[in-house]
């Protein structure tokens, strides 16, 4: 279990909350695909349809990134 702290948006303000995220334990299929549940793509804030560019990041680490927040990162600091 993995949790944090979040600032959410409240009608009186800000508020703290506490999210504690589950990993979610995945297979890579015979073809090389992985399946990400969609509760884990909605806490990422990625859109079903939407871009996204994946790129090893080190042994045993992938990281998914939007698309557009990929090619800003890109342009405004020269690395991914």
């Amino acid at each position: 279990m993995i949790t944090g702290t979040v600032r959410t948006a409240h009608h009186e303000g800000w508020q703290t909350a506490i999210v504690i995220r589950e990993p979610a334990e995945l297979q890579i299929d015979d073809d090389g695909r992985v399946s990400l549940p969609l509760g884990l793509l909605a806490e990422a804030g990625l859109d079903v349809g939407g871009r996204i560019l994946a790129f090893s990041d080190g042994d045993g680490r992938i990281v998914l990134q939007r698309e557009a927040d990929a090619f800003r990162a890109l342009l405004q600091h020269g690395t991914l």
